[in-house]
């Protein structure tokens, strides 16, 4: 059975005392549950955040990471100093990596394939824009996007610690969000994607969904048999809320 995942990106909100009041008041409100929870907030808080959440059942990740080993890559963070860092999770190809950073398919497997080595677990991001939805070519482009990470894995035992999360472009940061319908319609292509390229392990990997998640949406989608979790922007940065957005993760999982 795969562990639920509510994971919070902070993309680049907060300063030191923010984020430490975010962070002690997600404690506060933890629970003893069965899903998984994880923080993505700024490179430079992780360090403050991995002893504020130290021995807790809460996670750390990063929101991106350098393709690159190490070397001469002014302002790149290596996967092996977020791992130093204490972060377990990375975020891999979010829309907005690919679009104002001109993230390509090859950087991105480059970025998994650093991440991988490092120990790290990859969250892979995908999702389709307004007009390629339109158009119909929504899992298509899920396809383009995925495929390529599949096929440039050395070793498919590895393909359970792989997180995919669908956020359709058109839904992030816009207030508008994927019906529970569509938002299953595009996981259950992804899921078949991923036990076409390993039957046995395909079934292993969590799928969770981000685009304008709510505590006002999330039961619905949580629903749904092929939604894992969820990727949460805006909304992470309230403890309240994403504290119940968990919560209706938990309810629904078991």
């Amino acid at each position: 059975m795969r562990k639920f995942l509510v994971a919070a990106n902070w993309k680049m909100h907060g300063n030191r005392e923010s984020v430490h009041t975010l962070a002690t008041d997600l404690l506060r409100h933890l629970s003893a549950d069965s899903i998984e929870r994880v923080i993505f907030p700024p490179f430079i808080f992780m360090s403050q955040l991995a002893s504020v959440i130290q021995d807790s059942s809460l996670h750390l990740g990063a929101q991106c990471v350098s393709r690159f080993e190490q070397g001469a890559f002014t302002g790149d963070i290596s996967a092996a100093m977020l791992k130093d860092q204490g972060c377990e999770y990375v975020l891999v190809g979010h829309s907005e990596r690919r679009s104002y950073h001109n993230e390509t398919e090859s950087h991105i497997v480059e970025q998994i394939a650093q991440a991988l080595s490092a120990g790290l677990q990859p969250v892979l991001c995908v999702g389709e824009s307004l007009q390629q939805r339109e158009a119909g070519l929504a899992v298509q482009t899920i396809g383009s996007q995925l495929q390529p990470v599949l096929d440039s894995l050395v070793n498919p035992s590895i393909l359970p610690r792989l997180v995919v999360a669908y956020e359709p472009i058109w839904a992030i940061g816009t207030g508008h969000h994927a019906s529970p319908e569509q938002a299953q319609t595009v996981h259950e292509a992804i899921r078949k994607m991923l036990l076409a390229f390993d039957s046995g392990l395909g079934n292993s990997v969590r799928i969770i969904y981000g685009g304008s998640v709510k505590a006002s949406n999330a039961a619905d989608l949580f629903e749904m048999p092929d939604i894992d979790g969820a990727l949460v922007g805006g909304a992470s940065l309230d403890a309240k809320e994403f504290t119940k957005i968990g919560e209706l993760c938990n309810q629904s999982c078991c």
